[in-house]
């Protein structure tokens, strides 16, 4: 046994009752009583896998290493060994590393991420700290890149964090997302950085995740992870989307954290050194870069960064989450769906017998499977008010014509592609649309699984 575990062993409490320590790693409370002997089979069994995956050398040596495995144990439980690793072979690029940024990148290096890149030209300030990961008072002044990789040292000293006190730009993109990130999060809050480094990653082929304003607001229960098209509510959201239709010729696909909720507060006027009303631009150091204030309730974008760093990390570890639909339809409007498909079964098979949903029910299907659109257009391109007059040529039928009207066996469909959809078979669209006819399965499957089915 190494010296690491030596020392963890002898200075955890919880190790009272074991022989040694590779019992104190591996046993559960139900089974104390096993033979040493075993523990250490097991533990050469698990080395032995290790060592035989053929990836990145830097996942067998931090996960065999005692602390390490003992320290992402949580995380091995929850993702599992095969998992965990693809987590901790990653390499992610944070930019912008204030109240945002800072908190992604802190629980990214906490769940194991084994390479980091944090990127920001700014400092800590003290009127920052009230909304950073892991800055103090000692560290105001000092650059926020190297501040954080100073704290991380002594958080996951195994994980290997570069740092560059750099700004984002044309001449620095190379420098920064050059060595094939497998993730990379924009913490930005210029537009004009925000905007060309989002399109430098969809040029380069780069999984980005973007942080939308966190300012000004106070509700956590409306922060959301949506395509950009779907965000609402949010002036930088709305800038960046159109900035990057206009000048790239980007659409949407790309995924954005932002929050339902209207801002509480606008920017502050500013004021100069005498107290007056003074032109910010004339005491910006950056161009372009915003020197007025904007209210900040530190909790909301601390709690940004850590939905950015939990969506990275399922993501790399390969787990499926459904993030909560953008779905801006009220109960009146499930209760007209519910009603809309009695009527067509009365309609269509003489008897509302085989409808076996609620209003509820209607609710899951339309919004977590159709997520509010006909499942022959799944673009978010409806949103706001717009998604509440698309509610008026839309219909819930059954996919299966053989089987009841259930919450696995209803799509939702337009008023003439649900007329179309009943003149043909199953198996006519299984072979003139495969991708179609699997795409609509896999979702109904979900369905299926969801209630048990």
């Amino acid at each position: 046994m190494g010296e690491k575990g030596k020392y963890l062993f002898d200075r955890s409490r919880s190790s009272a009752g074991f022989c040694c320590y590779r019992c104190y790693l591996q046993t559960t409370s139900s089974q104390v009583g096993k033979q040493c002997i075993n523990v250490e089979a097991n533990e050469l069994k698990d080395r032995k896998f290790l060592e035989d995956v053929n990836h990145n050398t830097v996942v067998p040596h931090l996960l065999m290493d005692e602390i390490v495995s003992e320290q992402l144990t949580r995380n091995i439980q929850f993702f599992g060994l095969e998992h965990q690793k693809k987590v901790v072979s990653s390499y992610v690029v944070v930019i912008g590393l204030g109240g945002v940024g800072s908190h992604a990148a802190s629980m990214l290096l906490r769940s194991g991420v084994g390479k980091l890149l944090l990127v920001d030209f700014d400092q800590v300030s003290v009127s920052s700290l009230n909304r950073h990961a892991v800055a103090t008072r000692e560290d105001v002044g000092t650059p926020k890149a190297l501040c954080l990789k100073k704290h991380f040292s002594t958080i996951f000293p195994e994980c290997q964090v570069d740092a560059k006190v750099l700004l984002y730009d044309s001449s620095s993109e190379d420098e920064i997302l050059s060595g094939q990130p497998d993730f990379v999060l924009d913490c930005i809050d210029n537009i004009d950085t925000k905007v060309a480094l989002l399109a430098a990653c969809a040029r380069r082929g780069l999984k980005v995740l973007s942080a939308t304003g966190a300012g000004a607001r106070a509700d956590p229960t409306r922060i959301r992870v949506a395509d950009l098209r779907e965000s609402t509510n949010d002036p930088l959201s709305r800038a960046v989307r159109h900035r990057l239709r206009k000048d790239y010729g980007i659409e949407g696909g790309i995924p954005v954290v932002f929050s339902l909720e209207k801002p509480k507060a606008k920017l502050l006027p500013f004021k100069g050194p005498s107290g007056e009303e003074e032109n910010p631009s004339d005491y910006q150091i950056v161009p372009g870069f915003r020197v007025r204030i904007i209210p900040v309730l530190g909790t909301i974008p601390a709690i940004f960064g850590q939905v950015m760093a939990s969506y990275v990390v399922t993501q790399l570890a390969g787990l499926q989450v459904h993030m909560e639909p953008i779905v801006n339809f009220d109960m009146d409007h499930y209760c007209v769906l519910h009603q809309r498909l009695i009527e067509h079964e009365e309609l269509q098979y003489g008897t509302t017998i085989q409808v076996q949903v609620d209003v509820e029910e209607v609710m899951y299907v339309t919004k977590e499977l159709w997520h509010g659109r006909s499942a022959r257009d799944q673009s978010p391109k409806d949103v706001g008010r717009g998604m509440w007059r698309s509610v008026n040529e839309l219909i819930l039928i059954r996919w299966d014509r053989m089987k009841p009207a259930s919450v696995s066996n209803l799509i939702l469909l337009k008023f003439k592609e649900a007329d179309e959809h009943e003149s043909r078979s199953l198996d006519e669209i299984k072979e003139n649309e495969p991708e179609f006819f699997a795409r609509v399965t896999s979702v109904l499957k979900r369905a299926e699984i969801d209630f048990g089915l």
